[in-house]
């Protein structure tokens, strides 16, 4: 495996670009500390924009891993107004340095959230007969990517109209997007990991390494909570703590090139010498698997 370590954002509860707790470049000079080579985006124009964001990646050693764009590819009109957001995340990322394409930083391609799917009862997914033009929006997305130079990955995502491992071999199926592999949304949606790192193999161009607990998801959503609240109550846990098997991931993962994003989705309300005490944790457990 040729693999960088990056870490997120979200791992320090930052979801805007106003009120984090930390400033871009507190974030990324502790990061680089804790052993990380990059880190993710996080929302579009916290670390910066075109010019600063390069000269903030360049100062602190950091590199760009990729970030979230989510888009209505369940609806037409949706879909072409958020084309504009798509056209400003591509941007930043284009705009960061690149030293070796297998680092180059991934547009991450995901739905909005769908709050109904994740209550308690669960809503049904996209209807058979709408499949065909959602995928068609999705690959449009991918090809407008790679006509700037950079290779997209579709992110499944627990509460969206894609987490099931049914979804994604859908989504697969239907269009040539890479896929980005989260562990942790995949394991809470009923999905196997390790299966998925070894069947999807082929398609996977980026690792988000999340362990995830069940349990506690069960509670939060026994409770009317929302995956807002299923986060504030710790179910991504540290690496290590949860039900996902992580070695047996990291092993189906022979011959994987590319970024792997540690991430421990937080509250919006974590302490941030906390965060970083856990994303340090979770840097050791990877180096004691050999990462």
């Amino acid at each position: 495996m040729a693999i960088k370590v990056a870490n997120a954002p979200v791992n320090f509860g930052i979801y805007r670009t106003d009120g984090a707790p930390l400033s871009p470049d507190a974030l990324l000079y502790a990061l680089a500390e804790a052993g990380y080579d990059g880190v993710d985006s996080g929302p579009i124009g916290y670390l910066g924009t075109r010019s600063t964001l390069g000269e903030r990646l360049a100062r602190t050693g950091m590199g760009l891993a990729g970030g979230w764009i989510d888009l209505r590819y369940d609806d037409a009109g949706g879909f072409a107004a958020g084309l504009a957001g798509l056209e400003a995340a591509l941007a930043v990322f284009a705009a960061a340095p690149v030293d070796d394409p297998r680092f180059a930083p991934r547009p991450t391609l995901a739905c909005p959230d769908h709050a109904a799917r994740f209550s308690a009862g669960g809503a049904p997914g996209l209807p058979c007969g709408e499949w065909t033009a959602f995928a068609g929006r999705i690959q449009r997305a991918a090809d407008r990517c790679r006509e700037l130079g950079l290779e997209p990955v579709f992110h499944h995502h627990l509460g969206t109209l894609v987490e099931t491992p049914e979804e994604v071999e859908r989504v697969l199926d239907l269009t040539d997007v890479s896929l980005c592999l989260d562990t942790g949304h995949l394991w809470l949606a009923g999905g196997d990991p390790v299966a998925a790192a070894r069947r999807w193999r082929d398609r996977i161009r980026q690792v988000h390494l999340k362990d995830a607990c069940r349990e506690i998801l069960g509670r939060a959503r026994s409770a009317g909570g929302d995956l807002a609240a299923a986060v504030a109550a710790g179910a991504f846990t540290a690496l290590g703590d949860g039900e996902v098997d992580l070695p047996g991931v990291l092993a189906e993962l022979g011959g994987y090139e590319g970024w792997l994003v540690v991430e421990q989705d937080a509250p919006i309300s974590r302490d941030p010498g906390r965060a970083l005490a856990d994303q340090s944790a979770n840097r050791a457990w990877l180096r004691g698997h050999g990462i």
